[in-house]
């Protein structure tokens, strides 16, 4: 049978022989677990979005979402799922069963995500945005709070949200104007409107939890000043009983590129006056509050245009080994050789192979940063605790952008890989490139993340912490050196990372000069450069994996499987990581054009 969704032995060879994330059931936090208990999570996760999931997925695109007086109608078909999404207790995997959660490893619960996720991306994400809004409650809430929302929202009996952006200010979150008034009780009454909501309102929940930012009355201007709160669509009591509607309307829903089924929202709060919401923390603290869920959405929405990579790249592979058409180069002007499938044709087979490299590439890396995350939850000492910490924040902005533009890359190359007819409605790949667009564009454009790298990670702990980043690929490139076939690879990989220390430190000292403009210019095609440099260290090092293995001796059904991992990595680093470095070059060279030409000479 065909892999869809998933290359579920791929997945293994990353938690198992990478990763060895079996490795964390050693620790008091996972002892209850054992392999073979996460294999049979991952295993029920693929069954149930294949059986369930997946057939929604184009139904509810090509239906769609009604907006009825205020009220959004998700695609019929989504109802059932999605009561059985919540029935499996597939929405809180990683969470404390003390509220309602599995208690599950940050990989494993990625794992089963790739399928639930990959099945239908749109339905499954109306029940898994209450993890972000409850991770805030759970960690700046008074107990009473948690009580009230928690559980609600890690089982998805409740949906959450996010209210940040407004028509005005866009990504200057600091240009809000939404405005809040604390109120004798101790509540405060919200007033304000937001853009781009995703699952502001919809059917399939019966209360929906807002983090709402606003300004309370007389608080400093810019971000400084934020505040978040806790606005429900249907107020609740004390006691967890819920009360009326609470003046928090959906004026529209936005038509979409893509995401059909995903309703992205225009919020009012407070139009009759009636709009009141909890102060989540203190006062003031609305932008670091948020950054908890914003930074954990970014690793989402790398998560996502990975998933969809994921999808686009096993459609290809699959269509291309059945479609016939054309007969094999090697038999000539030859009219009687019989036609082969075009997985025999050497440029369908280097798209097919770009975009397997970067889809391992990007499974292995999302996996490595969920590796950082479990290990910052488990560790013991601060100084293990703060490394972890680190590393993720560093690459924090890398997974949201770099997989963004390298996932629609490979829908796209899986349009061309299917020729017209993944250009039509008949086949799933174009409705992956509509959706997957999006990632570069919300939870902060693609810019903004290069500006966060450079401007903020860059120099976290004094660059020490991009230090420990290209210490981890000498690990490997230590690991990989001596292995048979390796070295010429892995000294590609060493000459790449070298380079890219010297480009960092030369933007980073570019970022602190008179021509930091110059510098924040070149911040995007940096971060490129450096997903690039990441790529090459984890195919390298899945190939050493490989070479080992095979080195020992593997039963035959294994040996294509790592041989293929040996010639992905020679694909990426002999193929593509030379044009890396030629991008490194015009890093370099820091030429000012982009910020010297004047608006006129733009033309138009």
């Amino acid at each position: 049978m065909a892999q869809v969704i998933a290359d579920r032995r791929d997945i293994d060879f990353v938690l198992y022989d990478q990763l060895q994330i079996d490795e964390l059931t050693q620790l008091d936090k996972y002892r209850d677990f054992n392999r073979k208990t996460f294999d049979m999570i991952i295993t029920e996760a693929r069954n149930f979005a294949v059986k369930e999931l997946l057939p929604t997925n184009a139904e509810g695109d090509r239906e769609g979402l009604r907006f009825e007086n205020g009220q959004v109608k998700v695609p019929q078909c989504f109802q059932r799922a999605y009561e059985l999404l919540r029935e499996g207790e597939w929405t809180s995997l990683i969470e404390d069963p003390a509220w309602g959660g599995q208690g599950l490893p940050v990989n494993i619960a990625q794992a089963a995500g790739e399928y639930l996720y990959g099945g239908n991306w749109a339905l499954t994400n109306y029940g898994g945005m209450g993890h972000g809004t409850g991770k805030m409650i759970d960690i700046f809430g008074t107990q009473r709070q948690k009580e009230m929302f928690l559980e609600k929202l890690y089982t998805a009996e409740w949906g959450g949200t996010m209210l940040l952006t407004e028509p005005q200010a866009g990504s200057d979150v600091g240009a809000l104007t939404t405005a809040a008034v604390k109120n004798p009780d101790g509540t405060y009454s919200i007033t304000g409107n937001k853009i781009f909501i995703t699952n502001g309102e919809h059917d399939l929940t019966a209360n929906i939890i807002h983090p709402v930012l606003a300004r309370v009355d007389g608080a400093p201007a810019g971000t400084k000043g934020i505040s978040i709160f806790i606005v429900p669509k249907i107020w609740v009591h004390a006691d967890g009983r819920l009360g009326e509607p609470n003046d928090v309307v959906c004026t529209g829903i936005e038509k979409k590129m893509g995401i059909h089924a995903s309703a992205t929202c225009t919020m009012a709060l407070g139009g009759k006056g009636q709009c009141r919401g909890l102060l989540l923390g203190e006062e003031c603290q609305g932008m670091k509050i948020m950054f908890y869920m914003m930074n954990e959405a970014r690793l989402g929405v790398g998560f996502q245009a990975f998933n969809y990579a994921s999808q686009a790249y096993l459609y290809a592979l699959n269509y291309a080994r059945e479609r016939i058409q054309g007969r094999d180069l090697a038999a000539g002007k030859n009219a009687e050789a019989p036609p082969v499938a075009i997985i025999q044709h050497p440029d369908v087979r280097r798209m097919l192979l770009g975009m397997k490299a970067y889809v391992e590439g990007m499974r292995s890396f999302i996996y490595y940063v969920g590796d950082c995350l479990d290990k910052e939850i488990c560790a013991v000492r601060e100084e293990e605790k703060a490394s972890a910490k680190g590393l993720a924040d560093l690459l924090t902005p890398l997974v949201k952008a770099y997989c963004a533009q390298r996932g629609f890359d490979v829908c796209v190359q899986a349009i061309q890989v299917y020729g017209g007819y993944g250009y039509t409605r008949e086949y799933p790949v174009e409705q992956l490139a509509r959706d997957c667009k999006i990632t570069s564009i919300y939870e902060g454009t693609d810019g903004i993340q290069a500006m966060d790298l450079l401007g903020r990670k860059l120099g976290m702990n004094k660059g020490q912490v991009f230090m420990n980043f290209l210490q981890e690929i000498q690990k490997t490139i230590i690991m990989a050196r001596d292995l048979k076939g390796l070295q010429e690879l892995t000294a590609a990989v060493e000459d790449a990372t070298n380079r890219l220390g010297e480009v960092a430190l030369h933007l980073g000292t570019t970022a602190l000069s008179p021509q930091f403009k110059v510098a924040f210019a070149f911040a995007f095609p940096f971060l490129e450069v450096m997903g690039d440099v990441i790529m090459a260290w984890m195919l390298l090092w899945r190939a050493a994996i490989a070479a080992r293995k095979l080195e020992g001796g593997v039963k035959k059904k294994d040996a294509a499987f790592y041989e293929g991992q040996i010639k992905t990595a020679e694909f990426f680093i002999h193929t593509i990581l030379p044009t890396t470095r030629g991008k490194m070059n015009g890093i370099v060279k820091s030429h000012p054009s982009a910020v010297e030409i004047s608006a006129a000479a733009f033309g138009g």
